[in-house]
């Protein structure tokens, strides 16, 4: 053993003590709370995606005449192939909702204030880019209303300003569905986007490491004077018990609830009911209550009102000191997302 140990050290002279001196920092003691970890659930998330992705992929066929055949054999021919791409499916609903959990914890902590305005405009990159990552993968088992909500997805973006028509031909590899458009979805949640979000994932962590967890203000938090607690093990052990928490709950949504098989996409039939997944319900509604081109230009606008809060918040204070209005604009804003939400799931159509 001695003599494992002095080759390994010969050849990488890094001891233990290093590594954990470099790793091991105090972490405030609100971060023992779940709801102010849900970044690192998300991300124990995304790596359960890539793994169950990667099995799905040995047999998926991204081309219009088997790619719902190739879907149903993993289904209901594949060993586990059932319980794999159950497991896909809830992981990425999981994921998505963390995100923006995580998003929203963010926001009414107003972890989001100076010197941390870019650690929100990543964080926002990556709920933008998991939201569209669960878009092409619902796009890819060429169901009935995953090709028709792709057809709708493509021709809303098609009305953006200025650059509707190339945001529409990099989506559908054309001016509309064909037979390369499976091919194009494909590669961009099997390769592009996750790409982006381990190397965004990557400059957030990197971000929190030089700006250090934020502070969580407050009453409780001024009797524990501030107490800190280790990254390892502590934490890491908060984070095991997280992670084998959601094993246990994607077995049980997957066995319970498992992904189940739409009818085969027909370019030819639109179907009466066109509904997006649920993460996209408050979109689909808002463009139903307004004129097309008003609805696209007024989600434009509030895309960028999220991605600039924190400089807009900072006017905010700086007219105002001590305001707490974006908690107020916050919970209307939620009441609204829900709202919206609700009522596209229940709507008659």
């Amino acid at each position: 053993m001695n003599a494992l140990q002095r080759w390994w050290t010969d050849r990488i002279p890094v001891t233990g003590d290093q590594i954990r001196e470099l790793t091991n920092e105090p972490v405030p003691n609100h971060l023992k709370r779940w709801w102010f970890c849900l970044g690192g659930t998300a991300a124990y998330l995304f790596f359960v995606q890539l793994f169950t992705g990667i099995l799905l992929a040995f047999y998926y066929q991204a081309s219009p005449a088997d790619a719902w055949d190739s879907v149903a054999y993993i289904t209901d021919e594949v060993a586990y192939g059932w319980y794999i791409r159950s497991v896909h499916k809830w992981g990425a609903i999981l994921m998505i909702a963390a995100v923006v959990l995580h998003q929203m914890r963010v926001y009414f902590t107003g972890a989001y204030r100076k010197p941390r305005e870019m650690s929100w405009v990543v964080g926002m990159l990556l709920l933008f880019l998991t939201v569209i990552c669960g878009f092409t993968g619902y796009s890819l088992v060429y169901e009935q209303l995953s090709y028709w909500g792709a057809t709708v997805g493509a021709n809303i973006a098609d009305n953006v300003p200025l650059v509707g028509g190339v945001m529409k031909k990099m989506l559908l590899a054309g001016d509309s569905y064909n037979s390369h458009t499976l091919s194009r979805f494909f590669i961009l949640h099997g390769a592009a986007l996750p790409m982006a979000i381990l190397a965004v994932f990557a400059l957030h962590i990197v971000l929190i490491r030089i700006q250090g967890v934020t502070e969580l203000e407050g009453e409780e938090e001024k009797r524990q004077e501030r107490k800190t607690f280790n990254f390892l093990p502590d934490h890491l052990y908060t984070e095991i018990i997280i992670g084998t928490t959601l094993v246990i709950l994607l077995t049980v949504l997957a066995t319970v609830l498992p992904a189940e098989m739409g009818h085969r996409a027909d370019p030819l039939t639109t179907p009466e009911v066109i509904k997006p997944e649920w993460y996209f319900y408050v979109v689909f509604r808002w463009l139903k209550l307004f004129p097309e081109r008003v609805a696209i230009m007024s989600t434009g606008a509030i895309v960028f009102l999220m991605f600039a809060w924190p400089w807009i918040d900072g006017a905010i204070r700086r007219r105002r000191p001590g305001s707490e209005a974006s908690v107020f604009i916050g919970i209307l804003a939620v009441l609204a997302i829900v709202g919206l939400t609700v009522w596209e799931a229940l709507v008659a159509h």
